[in-house]
């Protein structure tokens, strides 16, 4: 795809969570805009995505495989530890990062249910795409490199275990596996802290534990890319390969042992950047866009293909002019699609709400409501890894990035609804429990710290819910 298609070298999630994530993708929307706080709250069931649009005019849809864009999904753990973030509790929610080796050597399929919605797919491009003359629309969600489960961190398992063969691992260069540089715990952001915590993940590791996770990572991103490679055959023997524009994408990164974490939930890139290559008629061979884009500029795309006018409401932009042949230069580009992007998370493993926006140059990540707890301000450019915060030194940059930041979404007052949500949640939650309730919350993922003080755990949450905030309305900046 790279070779034969444009790929956008800083794309971004707009929420580096699951459900967010993706009902900003269906959507066009920003997260405070879709108000999917959490992996349980994405976009109402009958909510028109661009595939509707795109059905309404007369293409011949289909969905396999992971969609995860609609409300009502997800553990109990998992949202009642959203819920709860604001707390002051810290307590571990998955298990110890690890890998798990197939014993069978030549095992290929190692994500079943992946492969069979890969073949459900291919089947459906066989017998139903090749024989109509209407367009199509093909999704095609898979589960990986997503961890596996980890039966061992409480009823509602965890994901915590990178799991592949040696068919894969054979296939990463083992000896080119850098070993992320990590700051002292002492050293970390306090929101780092928290996340790294609660992910298990502040005990001691080996180089070699860290490196073996990132080796199966990485192999299991190679299974990934097999079942895009049977797409793309599949489409290549059907003859649709030279007329079907092909998108590759995913909803957030992966941590891999970077800045002492697994899973994602930052706005590190390696949890908050995502892979974005585009394939097909009129699209840009062998072309590597470096302007910043985001998954909300999926579903404009996606209208801008099928020449359909684009809603005025979007928050994303088509990215056609970036990548079509008839695109001239980039500064065209700039009265288009403007020079930033925004990301925020509002969910679990996170004990406030953050925000990112994304320049060329600069990350700045403001939490909360903006004074309670400190930003943090990257030059990219110079400090890829992440390593220094340089708000403090730069209070300029970070007061005109805070600015830019406030005129495109009022956070201080998106964080103080999400507070009021999370505690309404909550209550509800607790009152659907009735008398089971300190026996069903001892026992989610967060059970082997949870069991050792319940009644402290227990006392920190109604001192929680005793506590004053005002429900704050009106999320759109005026």
């Amino acid at each position: 795809m790279k070779a034969h298609g444009t790929s956008f070298l800083n794309a971004y999630t707009n929420s580096p969570i699951c459900c967010p994530s993706r009902a900003a993708m269906w959507s066009g929307l920003f997260t405070h805009l879709t108000e999917s706080w959490n992996n349980f709250k994405g976009l109402d069931p009958n909510y028109t995505t661009w595939m509707d649009i795109m059905q309404k005019r007369g293409y011949r849809t289909q969905k396999f495989g992971k969609l995860d864009y609609t409300s009502g999904h997800h553990s109990i753990s998992n949202r009642v530890e959203a819920w709860t973030r604001d707390v002051a509790f810290l307590l571990r929610q998955e298990g110890r990062p690890m890998v798990n080796l197939i014993p069978k050597k030549t095992k290929v399929r190692i994500m079943e249910e992946d492969w069979k919605n890969t073949d459900r797919a291919v089947n459906w491009l066989r017998k139903e795409a090749s024989n109509y003359t209407q367009p199509f629309v093909l999704y095609l969600g898979l589960n990986l490199p997503h961890p596996y489960p980890s039966p061992s961190s409480g009823e509602n398992f965890g994901s915590s275990t990178f799991h592949t063969s040696l068919y894969w691992l054979k296939k990463v260069s083992y000896d080119a596996i850098k070993i992320p540089k990590w700051l002292p715990l002492s050293e970390m952001h306090p929101v780092d802290y928290y996340s790294s915590y609660t992910k298990n993940c502040t005990g001691k590791f080996t180089e070699k534990e860290i490196k073996n996770i990132r080796a199966f990572y990485y192999a299991m991103c190679a299974e990934t890319d097999a079942m895009l490679g049977e797409i793309i055959l599949a489409l290549h023997q059907l003859d649709l390969l030279q007329k079907t524009i092909v998108i590759y994408t995913s909803d957030h990164g992966e941590l891999a042992m970077e800045h002492r974490q697994f899973y994602k939930m930052s706005m590190y890139e390696a949890s908050a950047h995502v892979p974005l290559l585009i394939m097909g008629p009129r699209i840009k061979a062998n072309l590597q866009v470096s302007n910043v884009v985001s998954l909300v500029d999926i579903y404009p795309t996606m209208l801008d293909i099928a020449g359909v006018p684009l809603p005025q409401n979007l928050s994303g932009y088509s990215l056609l002019p970036l990548s079509s042949e008839t695109f001239k230069n980039e500064h065209e580009f700039r009265n288009l699609h403007p020079p930033w992007i925004l990301s925020e998370f509002h969910g679990c493993n996170v004990n406030a709400s953050t925000y990112m926006l994304r320049t060329n140059q600069w990350k700045y990540i403001a939490y909360s409501d903006g004074t309670s707890v400190l930003p943090q301000l990257f030059d990219l450019s110079s400090d890829p890894d992440e390593l220094t915060n340089i708000a403090t030194k730069f209070p300029e940059i970070t007061y005109s990035l805070d600015q830019k930041l406030r005129s495109i979404i009022n956070y201080p007052k998106v964080s103080a609804s999400v507070h009021q949500y999370n505690k309404e949640q909550f209550l509800k939650w607790r009152l659907s429990v009735g008398q089971n309730y300190s026996n069903v919350i001892g026992n989610l993922r967060w059970h082997q710290d949870w069991l050792k003080k319940p009644r402290k755990y227990e006392s920190a949450i109604d001192q929680w819910l005793n506590t004053h905030s005002n429900p704050k309305k009106n999320l759109n900046k005026s």
